[in-house]
């Protein structure tokens, strides 16, 4: 399941319309905080994929803005950052990231890829495999071949 994680409805919104003019029908989740986007991932190619991601980073800048222009100087007594863990339960965690860290890797990544990245070390840290990445490639190379 693709997650898409929105704070503000405009956003959201424009979100879930791109998707349904790409043919897909979305789910929304909604709790006190945010609005949670989902797509079933059978149904996104790699080259929608990619299509998919560009526009989320456009529309959570545009979260982004709104939210800045929502607060004032003063209105906000702290500030955080933090990325979504999704476990394999179901559940999703918030990890607290220094802002200064996740600035860096949004540098180099997309929202798409560090989603990506997140997402497989959750699952090496619940599935744990023993075995070196080299042998984990050979059993792979030898159940392709």
């Amino acid at each position: 399941m693709l997650e898409y994680v929105f704070f503000n409805a405009e956003p959201c919104a424009r979100f879930y319309a791109f998707l349904r003019e790409h043919g897909i029908e979305p789910t929304l989740a909604e709790s006190d905080l945010e609005l949670l986007v989902q797509v079933d991932e059978d149904l996104v190619d790699d080259d929608l994929a990619d299509t998919l991601d560009g526009y989320y980073d456009e529309m959570f800048a545009l979260d982004h803005s709104i939210h800045d222009q929502q607060q004032g100087p003063d209105d906000c007594e702290y500030e955080g950052a933090g990325v979504v863990l999704n476990l394999k339960d179901g559940s999703a965690v918030y990890a607290d990231v220094p802002r200064p860290l996740l600035g860096k890797v949004m540098d180099a990544l997309t929202l798409g890829e560090l989603a990506d990245f997140v997402n497989i070390i959750v699952d090496a840290v619940e599935y744990p495999d023993p075995r070196s990445i080299c042998q984990r490639a050979r059993d792979k190379a030898a159940q392709a071949g």
